[in-house]
């Protein structure tokens, strides 16, 4: 017999610097699968300043990467509890926001999810509870499980863009199909940007954002 229990749990997050009167946007981004969020927030320090923060939320499963010792990385989750994994990574990200927007509606917000980060901040974005102003899906796409007529709403009036280079091994014909059969049913617009590279954050396209 298999039950459940709730309780309290403590997590980590990194951001670039200081959130304050002066600052004018707030970017989430996500990690993939095998990072750690202070190492994934060093990709976008060329982008941080004191008018734009960087907030960098990790998975809450970690594990060694090669054996039982060494380099650590982390997911968001795995196919074993998927739906409790998904529930407890959209409330620890509903926390963090919660801890550092300070309510100012001129703040713009984007939400980045990179490689396994692109469904997962889709999922989060599924419960979002305030106004974002862009959707970014790096080296990831939408998960073929989520609540389209959620999403969509969510989504109007977004900017909404999908972003990967150009030889990225993890994204095939296949995939490339299914993400235009799942945009179709979505019926937004998706604005897609090719970089020369593979399956990273190239800083002059990141930086082309701005």
């Amino acid at each position: 017999m298999r039950k459940s229990v709730k309780f309290s749990f403590e997590a980590n997050y990194y951001q670039s610097g200081t959130i304050s009167e002066v600052t004018e946007e707030m970017w989430f981004v996500l990690h993939g699968y095998g990072q750690l969020p202070q190492y994934f927030l060093e990709k976008f320090r060329s982008i941080a300043s004191d008018k734009r923060v960087i907030i960098a939320p990790g998975g809450l499963s970690r594990f060694y990467l090669e054996g039982f010792s060494g380099r650590v990385g982390s997911t968001w989750m795995t196919r074993e509890e998927r739906e409790l994994d998904i529930n407890n990574y959209v409330n620890y990200l509903h926390a963090v926001l919660e801890d550092v927007y300070y309510g100012n509606s001129q703040c713009k917000i984007t939400l980045l999810g990179f490689s396994q980060g692109a469904a997962t901040v889709t999922r989060w974005v599924q419960n979002f509870k305030i106004n974002f102003d862009r959707l970014i899906l790096w080296s990831g796409a939408f998960p073929h499980d989520m609540e389209i007529p959620e999403i969509k709403k969510k989504l109007e009036n977004k900017e909404v863009l999908m972003i990967r280079g150009d030889k990225d091994s993890f994204i095939n014909e296949e995939k490339q199909l299914e993400q235009q059969r799942l945009i179709k049913d979505l019926d937004i617009k998706v604005y897609h940007k090719i970089f020369a590279g593979g399956h990273d954050i190239d800083t002059p396209t990141l930086e082309s954002l701005l």
